[in-house]
């Protein structure tokens, strides 16, 4: 590896120059080989710094955690896009609900509301209630219903008087036939004497057996009682 001694060179200039020229340029070194004369002046190689253990060690392990990093990555799955549940779900529509709103109010008639409405909605659709409405006998809260009607200022129907049940001849007592129209305590007495001696009447017509009571009054009283 070293320039080959000439004859004449002491050893001790011989490493003084080579000493030089290692100072100058470390990184090179020059070869000859035995036919070097032949072939001309010694060629330069280049020689690589050498790195101490530790620096190799810590090199290696470096390398070593770079390439497990990289196949790790490699081989794991790709993230899925999270999906927005917000945008995926859809929510159906309310149903719609028909009112007939009536009464005092700005534009009577049929109102289209959600469902979940209250009265107050359905009025307000109508154009708000007239001035001076008593509403005092309107839930205004009340959820509406398809199809129903809401009266506004109009009071309800009075109920209808309830039919008065005819008077048993059997059964009534002598006060409950004395108030009957045309019948008086003495012909009350009577008919139950009637209904005792005779057994129960079978018909209103027996009524005629009844001292007291003549075609005129049995005409009143037909509508009032029964057997």
């Amino acid at each position: 590896m070293f320039p080959r001694p000439h004859p004449d060179d002491r050893p001790s200039e011989r490493l003084a120059a080579l000493a030089e020229k290692v100072r100058a340029d470390p990184t090179l070194v020059y070869a000859r080989s035995e036919d070097s004369d032949e072939h001309g002046p010694p060629r330069r190689r280049f020689r690589l710094p050498r790195l101490p253990r530790r620096g190799l060690l810590a090199l290696g392990i470096a390398v070593a955690c770079t390439v497990i990093g990289l196949g790790s990555w490699w081989q794991s799955p790709a993230a899925e896009p999270a999906v927005d549940l917000a945008l995926v779900s859809t929510s159906a529509p309310a149903p719609e609900l028909v009112v007939n709103v009536v009464g005092a109010v700005a534009t009577p008639g049929l109102v289209t509301v959600t469902s979940g409405a209250r009265v107050a909605d359905a009025l307000r659709l109508a154009g708000g209630v007239q001035p001076n409405t008593d509403l005092q006998n309107l839930n205004l809260a009340r959820k509406v219903s398809d199809g129903e009607q809401i009266a506004v200022g109009i009071p309800p129907p009075a109920a209808a008087g309830a039919v008065p049940s005819k008077l048993d001849l059997n059964s009534a007592t002598a006060g409950e036939l004395d108030a009957l129209p045309g019948v008086g305590p003495v012909t009350a007495q009577r008919i139950v004497d009637h209904r005792t001696r005779k057994g129960p009447f079978a018909s209103v017509d027996q009524l005629r057996q009844v001292e007291g009571i003549g075609d005129a009054k049995l005409a009143k009283l037909a509508d009032l009682v029964r057997t």
